[in-house]
C-alpha cells in the first residue's frame, strides 16, 4: 500500500481545528478577566498595569481575528501573545507586591482592590488559556500556511 503525504503548505486539519478551539477558550478567558477588572473598578490598578493590559488586549484581539481568518502569522501571534501574556499575568497578579506600579498582586491585597475568589479564578483561567493558545500555536505553526 502506498501512503500519500500531504502537499506542502496544506493546513493539517487537526492542528488548525485545535488552534481555533483553543482560541475560543482564550477569548472567553479574556472576557472573564476583563469582567473582573470592570467589577473591581479600573482605579484598583496603576496606569502602567492599565496601559500594559490595554496593549495585551489589543494583541489578543488581533490574534483571535488572525486565527479565524487563517492569517499566515496566526500561529506565531498565538505563541508570542500566549507566552508573554501568561508571564505578564503571573508577575502582575500572582507575585507579591514587589514590582510597585507593575503589580496588582492578589497576595494580601488591600480591601480597596476588591480581590475575591472570582478574581483568582479569572486570573488563573486567563493564564491557563494563555499557555494553551501558545502551545496550540506551536503545534499549528508547522502545518499553517
Amino acid at each position: 500500500m502506498i501512503e500519500r503525504t500531504p502537499r506542502l503548505g496544506r493546513v493539517d486539519r487537526s492542528s488548525s481545528a485545535l488552534l481555533r478551539w483553543v482560541t475560543v477558550v482564550f477569548a472567553i478567558a479574556l472576557t472573564v478577566h476583563a469582567a473582573d477588572h470592570l467589577r473591581r473598578g479600573m482605579s484598583s490598578v496603576s496606569m502602567l498595569v492599565m496601559a500594559l493590559g490595554t496593549v495585551q488586549m489589543a494583541a489578543a484581539v488581533v490574534t483571535v481575528v488572525w486565527v479565524f481568518t487563517r492569517h499566515r502569522w496566526a500561529p506565531r501571534a498565538a505563541i508570542w501573545v500566549g507566552f508573554l501574556s501568561a508571564a505578564g499575568f503571573v508577575v502582575v497578579h500572582l507575585l507579591p507586591d514587589w514590582f510597585g506600579p507593575l503589580s496588582d498582586s492578589f497576595i494580601n491585597p488591600p480591601p480597596s482592590a476588591g480581590v475575591t475568589g472570582f478574581s483568582w479564578f479569572a486570573a488563573l483561567f486567563e493564564i491557563a488559556a494563555d499557555l494553551a493558545i501558545a502551545i496550540a500555536g506551536l503545534y499549528a505553526r508547522k502545518d499553517w500556511h
